[in-house]
């Protein structure tokens, strides 16, 4: 049974967005690798080496399990291609109906394509279809509040901070405190999008 907006592909200029593929398991492997030292502080723990967690083996045992809660509607988890290429994932996950319609944002992005605009770019879109086609009236993003680039990338997409969640998570290796921010389906009327071309590089 496939729930609102899943699947789904989106497009603007450079960037797309769709299902993780089967076939991007060496890809995935050879970005996730290399890019350790800049995604590994906002990660969650793990009793495992990161090479362990990202091979291309667990690349199929993670693309297995977000796609059961894809189909299940409690994820909406998008691979991000920059030109074609494999650059990242941005993901809604822990959906809830009813009278809450909310889910939650994560995304990262390969190094490379970091500065570009691409990043919050991806992120817009993924707002826009989850208000959309995805039913949805709330987004929030927990972030640490050491990770000053992406508390700036939510602000400029319109998030909200709502304020200060104490040891909320266990990432790298801690329980971390992080700042709530959340987006609401009437905050930008016009869309997100249309937030992201009124203030980003333009592609």
């Amino acid at each position: 049974m496939q729930h609102p907006g899943w699947p789904a592909r989106l497009a603007y200029g450079p960037v797309e967005l769709a299902p993780l593929r089967r076939g991007d398991a060496a890809e995935w492997s050879r970005l996730r690798l290399a890019n350790e030292s800049w995604l590994r502080p906002w990660e969650p723990s793990a009793g495992v080496a990161w090479s362990v967690r990202h091979t291309p083996a667990a690349y199929r045992v993670m693309r297995r399990s977000v796609s059961r809660r894809a189909r299940a509607g409690t994820s909406m988890p998008f691979a991000v291609r920059v030109e074609g290429r494999l650059a990242g994932q941005v993901t809604v996950d822990n959906i809830v109906r009813g009278a809450l319609r909310s889910g939650s944002l994560g995304y990262w992005v390969d190094r490379s394509v970091a500065g570009r605009g691409m990043a919050s770019l991806a992120v817009a879109l993924v707002c826009d279809h989850a208000f959309g086609p995805g039913g949805l009236h709330r987004l929030q993003a927990d972030i640490r509040p050491e990770n000053g680039p992406s508390q700036r990338l939510v602000e400029r997409l319109g998030f909200s901070r709502e304020g200060l969640l104490r040891r909320y998570l266990d990432i790298d290796g801690d329980w971390r405190d992080h700042l709530s921010y959340a987006l609401l389906a009437e905050d930008s009327p016009r869309g997100v999008l249309a937030v992201w071309t009124s203030r980003a590089p333009r592609v």
